[in-house]
């Protein structure tokens, strides 16, 4: 059952992945070089079209032209940090989603710096797994996304855990990196930021879940993967998200 505080970000998240799924959102992903091809693959199963350039000179037009801006720092060279610190002030600027991926920015003080630097923009979504978050601290972001076994929703008057996903999920390179792009994209279909995360990370679990029984292996459950999230309509995904304290 889930408690009254989520109903209403429930009801969000539904019709967030609905107005996805009908099209028209497109995503600027400011990723890494390992992450690039699947990301770009999982929007387009979910009714987004993405754009991947990285080069400064170009980052921001595509950023103007996108409904919403991803940033990770999975591969952080010196064009990325340009291009991600000018895209992210267009896209506040504008109004529009920003996700954070700090990928292992706790093995990295020049990276840890940088995301916090990105942070104090204020306004991002942050999405991070447990040791990032932790080196993050408090650093402040409009909502928190923390990936792990139970994922969590962190905002500043309450949180919730997802509980969906299947283990496989975490044996096939950018499916979390993957994870920040379609949140991004829901946050230009929902209100809330809130209910662009729970729409997310509920869409990816019950994904897993329904690959994960086709699949032999990795490698398939990588194709099967991309294609539940295309069959998945958002009546489904609401009816199957385990939404827990």
């Amino acid at each position: 059952m889930v408690s009254g505080a989520w109903t209403e970000t429930l009801d969000e998240a539904e019709a967030a992945i609905a107005a996805l799924r009908a099209g028209g959102v497109r995503v600027h992903c400011l990723t890494n070089a390992v992450a690039q091809n699947f990301t770009a693959n999982v929007l387009l199963a979910c009714g987004a079209t993405p754009s991947m350039t990285v080069n400064p000179d170009e980052s921001v037009r595509f950023t103007d032209a996108a409904d919403a801006l991803l940033v990770n720092l999975g591969t952080l060279d010196a064009d990325r940090r340009a291009a991600m610190a000018a895209s992210t002030a267009a896209a506040l600027a504008a109004g529009k989603p920003v996700v954070l991926d700090p990928v292992m920015c706790q093995l990295s003080p020049p990276r840890l710096a940088f995301a916090r630097e990105l942070l104090a923009r204020r306004g991002l979504i942050l999405k991070a797994n447990a040791a990032e978050a932790a080196a993050l601290g408090q650093a402040p972001a409009a909502l928190r996304v923390v990936t792990g076994p139970v994922d969590r929703i962190e905002t500043q008057d309450r949180a919730c855990g997802i509980a969906n996903g299947h283990p496989l999920m975490g044996r096939v390179v950018a499916v979390g990196c993957a994870l920040g792009a379609v949140i991004a994209a829901l946050g230009a279909r929902a209100g809330d930021p809130a209910g662009a995360a729970l729409a997310g990370l509920a869409w990816f679990g019950v994904a897993g879940e329904v690959a994960a029984r086709k699949a032999a292996g990795p490698g398939s459950f990588a194709v099967a993967f991309l294609d539940a999230l295309a069959a998945l309509d958002a009546a489904t995904v609401r009816a199957r998200a385990r939404i827990v304290p």
